[in-house]
């Protein structure tokens, strides 16, 4: 079993700071916060600007254009103007490494905002 594709170092990450990531399927942006990695889709989904350019404050994700903010655990709109989430991907760290399944985005419904 594969651990997906490499986004990054776990070295390269600051907490609360947002990483673009580009890829050939899509830009990411991978974020850390405490303990925890998260990889988002690096776009907003109201008006399609890098979400790594945003502020993270907690789980989430602030859009600096219009201020939509998003769940980092599950890509879900948290305040407007966004109406549609973004897709996250379940991530590893595998010897410093952080790794995303990006095949399999994580269901918006499946994980319940704290």
């Amino acid at each position: 079993m594969t651990a997906g594709t490499r986004l990054c170092s776990l070295g390269e990450l600051s907490d609360n700071k947002p990483l673009r990531v580009e890829l050939a399927e899509l830009d990411v942006a991978v974020v850390k916060v405490g303990e925890r990695v998260f990889a988002i889709e690096d776009v907003c989904s109201h008006a399609e600007v890098p979400l790594s350019d945003g502020e993270v404050t907690d789980c989430t994700i602030e859009c600096e254009l219009h201020g939509s903010r998003f769940d980092l655990r599950n890509g879900k709109p948290t305040g407007p103007p966004a109406i549609r989430p973004v897709q996250v991907f379940e991530t590893t760290v595998v010897d410093g490494e952080v790794y995303a399944d990006l095949d399999s985005p994580i269901d918006p419904d499946a994980i319940e905002e704290k």
